[in-house]
This record gives C-alpha cells, sequence and structure tokens, in this order.
C-alpha cells in the first residue's frame, strides 16, 4: 500500500469507529440481565469488508472496544472480563475482513456472518468462565442448569437480533458504497 491508500484506510477506520462509537449509545435492551440491540458492529463490519481487510479490521474492532471500555465506565467484573467481553470481542469483529475485495455485495453478507459467529464465540467463552457463578437455573423459560447452557442461551438471545442486523444492513450499505463507487469511476 502507497502512502496515500494507507492515510485514506486510517481515515475511513477513524470513521467507521466514530460512527460505531454514536451507534452504540442507540440501543434497544433485549436481555433481561443486559445484551441489548445495536447497529455499533456494522460500521465495523463495512469498513472491514469494504477497506480495510482483516488487520484494519481488527484494529478498528479493537479501538472501539477500548473506546466503549472508556464510555462504559470500566463496567467488568475483573479485568479479564473487561478484555474478552469488549476489547477482544469486538476486535474480532473484525475478522469480516476475510472478505475482503471478495465476492462483492455478498461478501458483506459472509463477513457480517463471521464477525458476528466470532463475537458471539468470545462472549460465550467469557460467559462460561468468568460469568458462570451468575449461571441462573433458567433463563427466558429456558432450563440453563450450568454455565455452557446459560451463556449460550444468555449471549446468543441478544446476538442474534444484532446478527440479523448485520447480514441485512451490511449487504444494503457494501451494495450502496459499490454503486457511488462505479458512478465515481465514470
Amino acid at each position: 500500500m502507497n502512502r496515500h491508500s494507507n492515510l485514506r484506510t486510517l481515515t475511513e477506520g477513524a470513521i467507521s469507529v466514530a460512527l460505531a462509537v454514536a451507534l452504540s449509545f442507540l440501543k434497544i435492551d433485549v436481555g433481561a440481565q443486559g445484551g441489548s440491540l445495536n447497529f455499533a458492529m456494522i460500521p465495523l463490519i463495512v469498513f472491514a469488508v469494504h477497506r480495510g481487510g482483516v488487520g484494519w479490521g481488527v484494529l478498528a474492532g479493537f479501538v472501539f472496544g477500548v473506546l466503549k471500555q472508556i464510555f462504559s465506565g470500566f463496567d467488568g467484573i475483573t479485568w479479564v472480563s473487561m478484555l474478552l467481553d469488549y476489547l477482544a470481542a469486538y476486535a474480532v469483529v473484525g475478522l469480516a475482513g476475510l472478505f475482503h475485495g471478495k465476492l462483492g455485495v455478498r461478501g458483506y453478507l459472509f463477513g457480517a456472518l463471521v464477525g458476528c459467529v466470532a463475537r458471539f464465540i468470545v462472549h460465550y467463552i467469557s460467559g462460561v468462565t468468568i460469568y458462570a457463578e451468575y449461571a441462573e437455573a433458567t433463563y427466558l423459560g429456558v432450563n440453563t442448569a450450568g454455565p455452557w447452557i446459560y451463556s449460550a442461551v444468555y449471549n446468543g438471545f441478544y446476538m442474534v437480533f444484532n446478527t440479523v442486523a448485520a447480514v441485512v444492513l451490511s449487504p444494503a450499505i457494501g451494495a450502496a458504497l459499490s454503486r457511488i463507487k462505479s458512478k465515481a469511476v465514470r
């Protein structure tokens, strides 16, 4: 990459992180003990697929995770929970960049799926290891005897909403970007 391209990628990454931060404040609570639908992952996914690739996408997700951690008042049980639930969880959203420049608009769809599943896995691991002592016998009417099922149900419940939003909106935004880019080339 040349210097101009790096600067452009860095600028678009910063704008994506800023959009993600702004969107993280617009949320709809969907879980009984937390978890929400918000659109913060969408700018990160679009950036990773459109411009950044994996490296830049993971970096943008990590920076967003740091900012989200700061704005949440360092909310977490331990430093490990903060590391997993904020920094790692949003950094892996950048894995959407695996589809950078691939499959056209479908790359955004697959990128969104990969980023969301990766984030779910990090939250699931956090739930099983760190939050295990808070696992309830039932959650949302589901028998969750033990942390494995509880973490899957708890994190899966709100991540389904976020994944659907990302899978629908990321390709739509990607298609719009493609149309803008093709008109700019003419």
